[in-house]
């Protein structure tokens, strides 16, 4: 989840006490946070979050309904005596496999619900505990965080002549997490043998390796494993800083990460530099940098790069000064075509009301995520193809040809079919800092 959570107050003021004894004592180990875990307002908080997401179930085939039927209070209460009395173990992950944009799949690990509770409230506990040792450039499902600013530090990063780029990609990152350099890590920060357990028994789940894309608990966990990656970033930006100006930057969203250099040839040396040591310390970490995707590249010669869905370029502004441009990245307007053309297909019997309300919340998410920087043209685009294909699917539907452009006009068909129709672009003042 992008934003905090919204919990109780005593569990708001136990994660804030947390958080700041964390932030001010950075060798500091928890100690005594089991208790904290098997408490049934931390288990009603998580069960609120697992439920929030309404994902499928596990390999038991249990359900929210399911559990809701039978009893909600009477789950969290079997639940919390099996983790007090230390006879809780999950189950297996049921393994789900979706394809991505390249034509592979994506292999997920879904818990059952049971086992996401638990995951849950063991997050609650344990991120303050992180959130205060992670740094300003990593944004993937941290509190109060956002893809959109993780983008905007890239764009502006471009701005300030950082123009030469690492497009990293590590190789099937979550699937080769290393457990015993994951539990060390994660043991620097908490002394408590019960939570240790805990948390060893939920790796297990997943296999001898990895953090299951999935879990609830996994982005916490691949967050802990790469920081050691965001604090060289950090300690360059700070050896190299020259007052206000930095010749290095970093933008991280989970395992998705760019990396800017100044182009002067000056810094050169910071450059190599930054490579050399980003090798060797995710050799540390045992993790495999894919050479075929990784791209290290140089925008003063017409290179791009896509981050997070965008694709960057550096251009020149009417006025003549260099900018940052981002937009669409052409297989995520694509996809989205194709996702709306499938509901036409599916539907082409259909009224448009029936259409519309099943194609309204595609666009509107589509939108509302890539509606910053310079994605007008792409809106356009989309715009224009999905008038057409209303005003053909209401042609069909009368059983006459064309588009029927004399009988309405756009606004009439938008409003009176109450379809989605905010194309519009957001300013990058409106993007939280």
């Amino acid at each position: 989840m992008a934003t905090m959570i919204k919990t109780s107050i005593q569990l708001q003021d136990l994660r804030r006490s947390i958080y700041i004894k964390a932030k001010t004592d950075k060798s500091h180990r928890f100690w005594g946070l089991y208790v904290h875990i098997c408490k049934k307002e931390t288990l009603e908080e998580a069960y609120a979050l697992v439920r929030a997401n309404n994902g499928s179930s596990g390999v038991d085939g249990v359900t929210f309904a399911e559990i809701e039927k039978e009893g909600l209070s009477e789950f969290l209460d079997k639940l919390r005596v099996e983790l007090q009395e230390g006879i809780y173990y999950p189950q297996r992950n049921r393994i789900k496999e979706i394809p991505k944009a390249n034509g592979k799949m994506r292999r997920l690990g879904i818990p059952t619900i049971r086992d996401r509770v638990v995951q849950g409230a063991l997050k609650l506990i344990l991120e303050p505990v992180f959130e205060a040792d992670f740094q300003d450039g990593s944004y993937g499902y941290r509190p109060k965080r956002t893809a959109h600013q993780a983008v905007e530090r890239v764009a502006q990063a471009i701005v300030t002549c950082k123009t030469r780029v690492i497009d990293l990609d590590l190789k099937t990152y979550f699937d080769t997490v290393k457990h015993s350099i994951l539990l060390n890590k994660v043991a620097q920060r908490i002394r408590d043998d019960k939570v240790m357990r805990l948390l060893k028994l939920i790796l297990k789940a997943s296999g001898s390796q990895g953090v299951p894309q999935g879990g609830v608990i996994s982005p916490l966990l691949s967050n802990i494993y790469l920081t050691e990656v965001d604090c060289l970033l950090e300690k360059a930006k700070a050896v190299t800083r020259e007052g206000q100006y930095s010749h290095i930057e970093y933008s991280r969203f989970a395992d998705d990460q760019v990396i800017l250099v100044d182009g002067h040839p000056r810094w050169d040396w910071l450059w190599m530099g930054v490579i050399k040591r980003l090798r060797e310390v995710l050799s540390g970490l045992q993790l495999e940098i894919n050479e075929e995707k990784t791209k290290f590249l140089d925008l003063t010669n017409g290179d791009c790069f896509s981050f997070l869905g965008f694709e960057f370029r550096r251009t020149k502004s009417i006025r003549g000064k260099w900018r940052a441009n981002y937009q669409p990245l052409t297989s995520a307007r694509n996809k989205v075509i194709d996702k709306v053309r499938s509901v036409f297909e599916h539907y082409r019997s259909q009224p448009l009301e029936r259409v519309a309300y099943l194609i309204n919340p595609i666009l509107r998410g589509w939108v509302q995520y890539f509606r910053v920087g310079n994605s007008g043209k792409t809106f356009g685009y989309v715009k224009d193809w999905f008038t057409k294909k209303i005003r053909r699917h209401i042609m069909h539907s009368k059983k006459r040809s064309g588009f029927g452009w004399k009988r309405w006009s756009n606004k009439e068909l938008y409003g009176r079919y109450n379809i989605y129709s905010d194309f519009h672009l957001v300013s990058r003042k409106a993007i939280p800092a």
